[in-house]
């Protein structure tokens, strides 16, 4: 007889005292419940259940082995329930939230991606600036920018968040084009508030391995990107932007790069989940497919 199923007879014949009972439950007779009973106790070579004709219960070794049994159909369940949920198609409402500028131009053509390849889907995306708790309010996946502080939650590695300066050629035409980082000093510089932080009197670059700190001035700030982009094409500032953001303007003609020579420092990307244990179909494809897209 099966092993397995031995136990799981063994298991309710003990929780329902009877083996006719446990014969009802089961949808067998009870003949047959007590079949699997004696084939367990002959295996093992001792009594289990102490049978009278008005009642039965557990020797001192059946209670041990009901325990351990109880023990061994739960964790079959629960891999059973795994296999079922690792195998099954997503489904469901996602819930995600991103940085702001990152949500618009970098996640959102992915998004639009995996919900066409997975119609069971919805994806609900909340674009902030703040740091946002996942856990605490209900997100499954959240894109962070920057260095990862200590945390419980799994993360994957994206593509760097690389920012470029430009201008349009109007404002060039009228104010002349920065060719050292120093030379923003002199320019109208679009200033970028976001949350509770004041736009920077700095713009960062590289040269070499060296960094460099340039003073700006910030004639207009505004704490929405698609604001601060409008300025630019508009030729009221030189932007310093997401790298992705301004790549249409650029290809266009409506900006154009400045300071190539120059990198400005990249910052880590990365998208944050629970452990993989908790994880459902939906999220499991969703992060695969945002690693395929974005992954560095």
């Amino acid at each position: 007889m099966d092993r397995l199923q031995g136990m799981a007879v063994f298991v309710k014949a003990a929780d329902l005292g009877s083996f006719a009972a446990a014969g009802a439950a089961l949808d067998m007779s009870a003949q047959m419940v007590g079949k699997h009973v004696s084939a367990i106790e002959e295996r093992l070579g001792t009594r289990l259940l102490n049978r009278t004709t008005r009642r039965q219960s557990l020797t001192d070794l059946g209670r041990q082995y009901y325990e351990r049994c109880k023990t061994v159909l739960a964790e079959v369940e629960a891999a059973e329930t795994i296999a079922h949920t690792q195998s099954s198609a997503p489904r469901g409402r996602l819930r995600v939230n991103a940085p702001v500028t990152f949500g618009t131009y970098c996640l959102m053509p992915v998004i639009a991606q995996y919900l066409k390849t997975y119609p069971d889907v919805q994806v609900d995306l909340t674009l902030s600036d703040r740091v946002v708790d996942l856990i605490e309010e209900g997100y499954e996946a959240v894109i962070r920018i920057g260095t990862l502080a200590d945390s419980s939650l799994m993360a994957r590695t994206l593509k760097p968040y690389r920012l470029i300066v430009c201008a349009a050629p109007e404002y060039l035409q009228r104010r002349g084009t920065p060719t050292t980082p120093a030379q923003l000093a002199n320019h109208d510089c679009l200033g970028f508030a976001y949350t509770a932080r004041p736009p920077a009197k700095q713009w960062p670059f590289m040269a070499g391995e060296n960094l460099l700190l340039a003073q700006v001035h910030n004639r207009l700030q505004v704490n929405d990107s698609r604001a601060q982009l409008a300025a630019a094409r508009e030729g009221i500032g030189i932007i310093l932007g997401a790298e992705m953001m301004l790549a249409e303007d650029l290809r266009s003609g409506r900006l154009q790069r400045l300071l190539s020579d120059y990198e400005t420092p990249a910052q880590p990307v990365h998208i944050l989940f629970p452990s993989a244990r908790s994880q459902t179909p939906k999220l499991r494809s969703f992060i695969d497919c945002v690693v395929q897209q974005l992954g560095g």
